[in-house]
């Protein structure tokens, strides 16, 4: 699988307009290749560069299987961030400039998770059911 964006490529700044200091919204995502016997789609986006630990901006799941995921768009459940809040949560770092990662992962089926789950928990439904994955990185630092 390949994820991409129309806004930003990967390892290089995300725009503002996707950021806390921007808009907030999240960013328009492309996905090639996946696999046949994909059930179902799972994001995860999220910044290891935070000073408590990774720091989780976005979880999203069941979302179906598509070539695009549409700017400001919620194609899927939506799980609890490290706002405390379901949805996207722009980059919006402290300090320096952190990498933000947009990790894709086709599964074998929908996950039997309500909405409101945290990233573990999703990442606990998801183990036996992957088969494939993509990553993006975006980099943003505060102005």
């Amino acid at each position: 699988m390949k994820l991409s964006s129309p806004a930003f490529e990967n390892a290089d700044l995300i725009p503002k307009k996707y950021t806390c200091n921007g808009d907030n919204v999240s960013p328009p995502l492309s996905i090639e290749n996946i696999p046949q016997n994909t059930g179902s789609l799972t994001l995860i986006v999220d910044d290891p560069d935070a000073p408590g630990g990774t720091f989780v901006h976005w979880v999203l799941y069941n979302i179906p299987p598509a070539s695009s995921i549409a700017e400001g768009s919620v194609p899927g459940s939506q799980g609890i961030n490290s706002f405390k809040k379901t949805g996207y949560g722009g980059p919006c770092p402290p300090s320096g400039t952190h990498r933000y990662f947009f990790k894709l992962y086709a599964l074998d089926d929908e996950l039997g998770l309500d909405q409101g789950c945290t990233k573990q928990e999703v990442i606990q439904a998801m183990d036996g059911h992957i088969i494939g994955s993509a990553e993006l990185v975006g980099r943003y630092g505060s102005p």
